[in-house]
């Protein structure tokens, strides 16, 4: 270990040690305003950044109490607090509002610290402060501008909420938060966006682009309450990062702001226009449809016993030719009558394929059904996906359906004597199908029946009232056309529960 002698550290300090004048210099050619003064705040020493920011020359401000830079605006409690600290021998720190020599205000960001000597006594005050009048101004400015664009976004009639990459909401206005309540969920904007981009959550983070679109329109199902049509716009915002290692760093994250419409009257209007047209015309088709059946039927039947007679000709061939000739041609021309008749039968009107919303098939069937229902003493309990893709089909024939499964129901249940008369109807998204499933209270349906009520002409029913049964063949037609499938189960509660799939692809399941 090398030594060292009295002389080299003696050296070493000197060269290592400041001469007074060079703290004298640093301390008035600071660019912070400094002053010193005694423990009663008289000025001993200001340095000439305190020139440059109070006007007070040296000579002019020396011998004074550094209370005359006060505007005399500060509240009571600041100074008593600032003595407080000191006498504790503590620096304070505070903003105040000074007065220049030329008189003119400014704002001073001030810190006092108290100069103790080797005793631990307190023999002078060292002050530090700069004009923050500017950056006050631009603090304040940019604070008013918030509230201005808060205040306008708030009072505006749509919602509006950004999200950023990850899909946390970062700002919202008050008719976001009305639809936080009304819709009952965790989130709208991420309902929303999982209706109508399935992927969001994936493609916002690595291509936020494919998330930008205008004018979609989503439907949102409620249990309970009318159905909400909102209409969204998204856009992209550049947002900087506010950490510290971002200062020199240009890169910015992408935002995405939804812009929420409600266009529920609109879509109510015509919901209502197009439920009273729909209620026509399916009124008009089941009438065209009962004389199809009628006359389905009645061919049907007739072809029987005259398949029975085309046998007894073949046999009558060998011992009464000429009575089975006349039989084959009693035949023929009653082959030729049916077949006029077939010629008159009504075709089912020809539809064209659109994209749909179930849920709202759903509720036309409901709300054409009401009157019958109510009738019936039927408690309806629908259940709604919140939200439900849209499927491509045929509206009229897809409403025929689901009455036709409805009407069952209704018919299973209004029957004399019978109690409980529960109908529910829901709607849910599952394994990439949309799932549609009509329950009722009633008797049921036997397992024997079960295989035969998709059957042609098929009923249950007994007595002179008795329907042809083509209600279900019809409904499964309607299913099959549609690439879906339907099945009858037993209900929770022992009736008939039907099941209705359709794949969301639109391929057959």
């Amino acid at each position: 270990m090398p030594v060292v002698t009295p002389a080299k550290a003696a050296t070493s300090q000197q060269k290592t040690e400041l001469p007074p004048e060079a703290y004298r210099q640093a301390v008035d050619q600071a660019d912070l305003a400094i002053s010193i003064t005694d423990t009663k705040a008289i000025v001993l020493f200001a340095n000439e950044a305190f020139t440059r920011v109070t006007g007070y020359t040296a000579e002019e401000i020396v011998g004074k109490n550094e209370s005359i830079l006060s505007n005399k605006s500060s509240p009571d409690g600041l100074y008593k607090g600032l003595w407080e600290e000191l006498s504790a021998q503590r620096p304070w720190s505070c903003m105040l509002l000074n007065r220049k020599k030329d008189g003119q205000l400014y704002l001073a960001e001030l810190t006092i610290s108290p100069v103790v000597d080797n005793e631990g006594k307190t023999t002078h005050f060292l002050g530090m402060h700069r004009d923050v009048t500017e950056l006050h101004r631009l603090e304040r400015l940019v604070r008013n501008q918030k509230k201005l664009i808060e205040s306008v976004i708030d009072a505006a009639p749509v919602a509006f909420v950004v999200l950023d990459q990850s899909g946390h909401v970062i700002l919202d206005n008050h008719e976001y938060k009305k639809l936080l309540s009304d819709l009952h969920v965790a989130e709208p904007a991420h309902t929303l966006l999982d209706s109508l981009i399935p992927n969001w959550r994936e493609t916002l983070a690595s291509q936020p682009e494919t998330c930008v679109f205008a004018n979609r329109e989503t439907r949102i199902d409620r249990p309970l309450g009318r159905a909400r049509w909102l209409s969204v716009t998204t856009s992209l915002i550049e947002m900087h990062s506010d950490c510290a290692d971002s200062y020199f760093n240009t890169g910015s994250k992408t935002g995405l702001l939804l812009v929420i419409s409600d266009v529920t009257s609109l879509r109510e209007e015509q919901a209502r226009t197009r439920s009273a047209t729909m209620q026509a015309v399916l009124a008009d088709e089941e009438r065209t449809a009962a004389i199809r059946e009628g006359l389905s039927a009645a061919i049907f039947r007739l072809e029987e016993p005259m398949n029975v007679m085309a046998s007894a000709a073949a046999v009558l061939q060998r011992r009464d030719p000429a009575s089975a000739e006349a039989l084959r041609r009693a035949l023929a021309d009653s082959r030729e009558h049916l077949d006029s008749l077939r010629q008159v039968i009504p075709q089912s009107p020809q539809e064209i394929e659109i994209r749909i919303n179930l849920n709202e098939v759903l509720r036309d069937v409901l709300q054409i059904s009401t009157q019958r229902l109510l009738g019936a003493g039927i408690i309806v309990d629908w259940k709604p996906a919140l939200t439900l893709p849209s499927i491509i089909g045929r509206p009229l024939q897809l409403c025929m359906l689901f009455k036709a499964l409805v009407d069952n129901a209704i018919e299973a249940m209004n029957v004399k004597g019978w109690r409980r008369r529960e109908l529910t109807v829901s709607s849910a998204v599952k394994r990439d199908c949309i799932v549609i499933t009509v329950s009722d209270s009633g008797p049921g349906i036997t397992n024997d029946d079960r295989h035969k009520v998709f059957e042609p002409f098929f009923t249950g029913k007994t007595g002179a009232g008795r329907h042809i049964g083509t209600g279900l063949s019809r409904a499964q037609q309607v299913v099959a056309d549609h690439g879906g499938i339907i099945d009858l189960e037993e209900s929770a509660s022992g009736g008939c529960l039907a099941i209705v799939e359709f794949r969301l692809d639109g391929d057959p399941i």
